[in-house]
């Protein structure tokens, strides 16, 4: 359980890449919303809702879309790439918080952004561009209807799939088409959030009337990519308290019946001196030194599941030796406190009564 939870609080800690907090996205694939990606940014952000939006034909915790076919200068001899494409309007890096590297973003400045590209860290390194800021890179399967694609920018790994997974190389490319299939909407912080999603409702619902306004928050989507995991950690909880309490049964019931058996023997070391922590070592020594050789038997079949069991994530946790001393700890713990009401109990009795009995 704890190495669960250690995986699990490792992979959420892992930097996104992007802010994803007061970010929300609408999903816009119908055809009633092409060509008017503009004129809905200058309305939400008019409105005072939100003061970014851009869109992507894309989720931003996932990718639609996987290319292959290009080529670019120094690209070795029979490479087989596999780039994740996202297309993405002018607004996109600065309504998500994408950091850039090098470069820069799109910009409405320059006319000839519509054949540009940005790239991901690992995109740079996946492809071997040393200096990627104004090479060309040619999509082959349109090199007779585009001309190639200048790489603008490198902006910071963001992830977009699994985050138990390596950020996959990634290329971000001017929407030309208006291929949107979500509005990104950065929400104004100034604002209440229900205060800006009833504004942003009122906004769309004046464009379209007619298509039901729909919206995720990009923070939530992000969790649900633990909520396997966090099942399967909630389970792991379940059964072991389940068997931390049975274990705790079985334990105060056996130390009840060993402090009974020895009860003559209990009131004689007392009679002849025995301190209540002799009797009470008598009495436990046996129970601890059961429970330390089942924790040098279970300790190397924890590491070989659970080590088996991280193995299937790319990114994941080591299996600190902390982790075992913990349990180990908390194992001894627990069989101290069960058993001492017993030992306890039989180590403090009245030894002349406990004779008398016997």
């Amino acid at each position: 359980t704890l190495i669960i939870m250690k995986q699990i609080h490792y992979t959420k800690n892992r930097p996104v890449g992007y802010t994803k907090e007061g970010l929300i996205q609408i999903p816009v694939m119908s055809s009633d919303f092409t060509g008017k990606q503009d004129l809905m940014r200058n309305e939400f952000i008019n409105s005072g809702a939100a003061i970014e939006m851009s869109t992507s034909n894309s989720p931003t915790t996932n990718v639609w879309s996987n290319r292959n076919g290009f080529t670019w200068e120094g690209k070795p001899e029979g490479f087989q790439e596999d780039l994740a494409w996202v297309e993405v309007s002018y607004e996109y890096a600065r309504s998500l918080g994408l950091k850039f590297t090098q470069g820069r973003d799109f910009s409405r400045e320059f006319p000839t952004d519509s054949m540009a590209v940005i790239l991901n860290e690992t995109a740079v390194k996946y492809l071997g561009l040393k200096d990627p800021i104004g090479m060309l890179i040619r999509d082959d399967d349109t090199e007779n209807a585009n001309p190639p694609m200048k790489i603008i920018g490198v902006v910071e790994d963001m992830i977009m799939q699994s985050p138990y997974e390596p950020v996959k190389q990634t290329l971000f490319v001017f929407d030309r088409y208006g291929n949107a299939s979500y509005y990104n909407l950065r929400m104004n912080p100034k604002n209440s959030v229900r205060e800006n999603l009833d504004i942003i409702e009122r906004v769309f619902k004046e464009h379209f009337p007619n298509l039901p306004f729909q919206y995720q928050f990009i923070d939530e989507e992000y969790a649900q990519k633990f909520a396997a995991e966090e099942r399967v950690a909630s389970l792991a909880g379940v059964f072991t308290v389940l068997a931390i309490v049975i274990s705790c049964l079985g334990l105060f019931g056996l130390a009840s019946f060993v402090a009974e058996q020895r009860t003559k023997e209990i009131g004689v070391r007392k009679v002849l001196g025995a301190s209540v922590m002799n009797l009470w070592s008598l009495l436990s020594k046996d129970f601890l030194l059961l429970v330390g050789i089942s924790l040098v038997i279970a300790s190397p079949l924890a590491y070989y599941f659970m080590n088996n069991w991280v193995q299937k994530f790319t990114y994941r946790t080591s299996i600190s030796w902390w982790v075992f001393l913990l349990a180990g700890a908390g194992a001894i713990m627990i069989t101290i406190i069960t058993i001492s009401f017993q030992s306890i109990k039989a180590a403090t009795s009245n030894p002349v009564k406990s004779l008398r009995t016997e």
